[in-house]
């Protein structure tokens, strides 16, 4: 897994409105946590909270901990709420990994990934998707609140037509379905739902410059109101989902005027790497979804 690091400085834009318009609850209770995951690693460092309604995860020397989905998902929206490892190092070192992923050597995977800093800078926000096997698609962003305060809703839609990720319903990322431009589609693997915390200090803060404070540990992390209600689920080879899926209607939908002009907002003041805009990492040309992309 490579890190792609940026010393983009935090940002000092008008953000006081667009946070305080920015849910960090908007979504209800869904899920418990007994019912819909099971813990996959930790020795008891992955705990369940308050009759299943919260779930941490802590990191210390010895281990990470996770756990994921007993469901797998072929299309969906997927809802969880987070609170990041908090206090001096904010985490340093450490990756709090909320994403789905499909089993086997050509794996699809859809990435949130938060990387600790150093207390009083920024988490950066990294996204991937993968495609049989295939990633090097991130980009990178500076949340605008600070992430280890509060429970903030991240989310992933993934139907036929596109991937986008939001951030409290606000969406930061779209990667569109381009297979009728040669562009690989995740579209034919069911995923489940994986949520891990571990150390990765040789690149998740400032390209491995610093290191896990291990004197701080254990490291925290908070899970709450996960939600894949409407998602398909996928069991015996077959999906929950009618063929044109329209009793769910983020099977169909597509981002509105409203919601590309928050996109594009994000992107221009949030954003701190792209890999559509890194021609140092690609000399031979760009991907071929950047150049469709670039075009429009």
């Amino acid at each position: 897994m490579a890190c792609y690091y940026s010393s983009y400085p935090y940002v000092s834009v008008p953000i006081l409105m667009f946070y305080l318009l920015a849910p960090s609850s908007f979504l209800v209770a869904f899920g418990n946590f007994y019912q819909d995951v099971d813990v996959t690693r930790g020795d008891g460092r992955a705990k369940v909270l308050n009759n299943g309604e919260l779930l941490t995860l802590s990191l210390d020397k010895a281990s990470g901990s996770g756990f994921l989905s007993k469901n797998g998902y072929l299309y969906g929206k997927i809802d969880m709420q987070l609170k990041l490892v908090p206090n001096n190092s904010a985490g340093a070192g450490t990756v709090t990994a909320y994403y789905l992923k499909s089993p086997g050597s050509s794996w699809d995977e859809i990435d949130f990934e938060f990387l600790g800093n150093l207390s009083g800078d920024p988490y950066i926000l990294h996204t991937n998707v993968y495609t049989q096997g295939k990633g090097d698609r991130e980009q990178q962003f500076y949340l605008w609140f600070d992430p280890t305060a509060d429970f903030h809703s991240y989310s992933i839609l993934w139907n036929p037509g596109h991937i986008v990720f939001y951030v409290d319903g606000r969406p930061i990322r779209e990667f569109k379905n381009l297979e009728s431009m040669g562009v690989p589609y995740p579209k034919n693997q069911p995923m489940r739902m994986y949520c891990s915390l571990w150390d990765a200090d040789d690149w998740a803060t400032r390209g491995g410059l610093v290191k896990t404070d291990w004197s701080q540990a254990p490291f925290t992390a908070s899970f709450r109101n996960f939600n894949a209600e409407n998602a398909c689920v996928w069991a015996n080879g077959a999906s929950s989902c009618s063929s044109n899926s329209s009793g769910n209607p983020w099977f169909s939908q597509e981002l509105d005027s409203a919601s590309q002009k928050t996109l594009k907002w994000v992107q221009k003041k949030f954003m701190v790497y792209n890999y559509c805009t890194d021609t140092r990492r690609f000399p031979l040309g760009l991907p071929q979804e950047c150049k469709v992309t670039a075009k429009k």
